[in-house]
């Protein structure tokens, strides 16, 4: 396996050396990238010992007019591994700035891209690296952040790059994922899936309504991994957003729990299985007022009546042949709730998350999930919502019939 090697300048590029070990030991190539601040750090000719390559650094080589090309680096490369990332590069990544070699040979990369970033405490906290990051993982960029031992909760772990030890093992995890994910690219072809995503808003008056914080990531995920595996994908969608250039995706975008409920249940009829991952309003209001309510004394009063359980209803219409799953978003006693919800609904099985984990549930990019079934329970760590999607549906593979 071929694996470029970004470095730039952080106190942390000493670290890089044990990340090329790790990837030569194991019989990968690797080719260094390296900033004009990482060699303050940590220099070349070390770099160029622990590969057996020159090192490279500037566009042009010699003054002979020989240049080393980014879009050969690009085609050559099975993945590209950026360690440590300071949050100036994380910034130029994010919005294009193609300064140096490192910058253009990720411009150029057709492989997956991996980042280990490396900073103190407030630059990480800031508000301008955090959206950076998150421009990066919208692309499909991979942020390894600290999560072995005590690291991921000391404030002295927050930002620090992670071990190379752990980058080793991520990348190489994520690339055996992708391979078999492109083994599995077809395996799915005829089939039809069902799947809710979202919150759903109950309207009080023309500008106020109740809903919550779903942002639709973990729905979406689930619809792209399904159309990647070749199913045809019938997302059904609440006020998000959120859009997907994955082909086979139908999006149905609805409002309220009913709406929710009367999409969903005139597709499932037709799928092979129904993945409902939609944060659905439980209580809607027995009245909407047709004009704006003002304000009049001291407190409003709201009464509100039960909305149709979409879960229960499609639970109750699944045929023989068709596979259902729900998800479970709990704050307390989370097992006992899951299991109940398992049996009553008529679920194969339930993905349940806690708002008791860190980067779990709303908004978040990551997920800590359980699937539970009626005769085991499968916890998993920490994960981006994009491989928790893989997990989920390599579960309801595992069921589906032929």
């Amino acid at each position: 396996m071929n694996i470029v090697l970004g470095i730039t300048g952080s106190i942390a590029a000493y670290k890089a050396c044990t990340l090329i070990r790790q990837f030569v030991k194991l019989g990968h190539e690797v080719q260094v990238v390296i900033t004009p601040a990482g060699k303050e750090f940590i220099t070349p000719i070390t770099l160029s010992a622990l590969t057996s390559k020159p090192v490279i650094s500037d566009f042009f080589s010699q003054r002979d007019g020989t240049w080393h090309s980014h879009v050969a680096l690009g085609i050559w490369a099975d993945a590209m591994v950026i360690a440590p990332a300071t949050s100036s590069t994380i910034g130029k990544m994010a919005h294009g700035i193609a300064d140096n070699m490192l910058i253009t040979t990720y411009l150029s990369m057709k492989a997956p891209v991996f980042v280990a970033p490396a900073m103190d405490l407030d630059m990480w906290k800031h508000q301008a690296t955090q959206e950076n990051l998150h421009l990066l993982r919208q692309r499909g960029v991979t942020i390894i952040e600290p999560t072995s031992g005590e690291l991921a909760s000391h404030l002295v772990g927050k930002g620090r790059m992670e071990e190379p030890e752990e980058i080793a093992r991520q990348v190489l995890e994520a690339l055996e994922r992708k391979t078999v994910h492109e083994a599995k690219a077809q395996e799915w072809v005829g089939r039809r899936i069902l799947i809710t995503a979202g919150p759903t808003y109950e309207r009080i008056d023309p500008v106020r309504f109740i809903g919550n914080y779903s942002s639709g990531k973990m729905g979406f995920a689930l619809a792209e991994e399904c159309a990647r595996r070749g199913a045809q994908v019938e997302l059904v969608c609440g006020p998000v957003q959120r859009t997907t250039q994955v082909p086979n995706i139908t999006i149905t975008r609805v409002e309220s729990a009913q709406q929710m409920w009367e999409a969903a249940s005139k597709v499932f009829p037709a799928t092979d299985a129904g993945i409902l991952c939609a944060a659905v309003a439980d209580f809607t209001p027995d009245t909407v007022a047709n004009t704006k309510i003002k304000r009049e004394g001291d407190d409003l009063n709201l009464r509100l009546k039960p909305t149709r359980d979409i879960a229960k209803g499609l639970g109750e219409m699944k045929q023989s042949h068709q596979r259902l799953v729900g998800f479970a978003l709990e704050t307390n006693d989370e097992m006992t709730h899951a299991k109940e919800k398992l049996a009553r609904k008529n679920f194969d099985f339930i993905v349940l998350n806690s708002l008791q984990d860190e980067g779990a549930g709303f908004q978040h990019d990551t997920n800590k999930i359980t699937i539970v079934t009626p005769n085991e329970i499968i916890p998993y760590p920490l994960k981006s919502k994009t491989e928790v999607a893989a997990d989920i549906i390599d579960q309801l593979a595992n069921i589906l019939p032929n």
